[in-house]
């Protein structure tokens, strides 16, 4: 079992601005027993990060500044263009704040299922990579400082796996493919997220 890292060389954003269309419901509010979602990951990841941006959308912002106080959260106000739209409003607020040349962790909120040996080889990993599971690739995603800059000056709509190559590695997490999309996928999920380091 790795040890517990704490890394302040790496950025992190959470991706939590998508529609949630198939869900019915705010994913990143998602209740998971006496805490939200968000929470839950946002709490995760502070004990290995120093710092967290997550970007949100315009019906969650308020909730989600309300219950995670203590990280950067930031709106992105075109949910629309995808993924990659919000990763780059992330980098652009990260940018702002006068770092650069940095390392980024790409968390996006409805895939919690990573164990946290997987985010450890993620947050010291020097190349852009993310875990896979039986041959299917999974998340989160850690970028190069040379990643995040052809995110920084890619297109917003451009899917990501078009502006990267990540290479993979091998876990054997439980439930790297839980991905929450259905009402079916929240159905105990608050006791598999309780078993994602066993």
């Amino acid at each position: 079992m790795l040890m517990s890292i704490r890394s302040d060389s790496v950025e992190c954003v959470i991706l939590a601005a998508g529609s949630s269309s198939r869900l019915g419901m705010d994913k990143a509010l998602v209740d998971v027993g006496s805490q939200t979602l968000i929470s839950w990951i946002s709490r995760r990841l502070s004990s290995r990060l120093a710092n967290i941006t997550i970007v949100a959308n315009e019906s969650n912002f308020a909730e989600i500044s309300k219950t995670v106080s203590d990280v950067n959260v930031i709106l992105n106000r075109n949910p629309h263009e995808g993924r990659t739209g919000s990763l780059k409003v992330g980098i652009d607020s990260i940018d702002s704040s006068g770092l650069n040349n940095y390392r980024l962790l790409v968390v996006p909120v409805d895939r919690p299922g990573f164990s946290d040996s997987t985010l450890d080889r993620l947050i010291c990993s020097e190349e852009t990579c993310c875990p896979m599971k039986e041959g299917r690739g999974g998340h989160p995603l850690v970028l190069t400082f040379e990643d995040v800059d052809k995110v920084r000056n890619s297109s917003a709509n451009s899917p990501l796996r078009e502006v990267i190559e990540a290479s993979r590695f091998e876990v054997l997490d439980r439930f790297l493919e839980l991905n929450i999309d259905t009402p079916e996928d929240i159905i105990n999920l608050q006791e598999k997220l309780q078993l994602v380091n066993e």
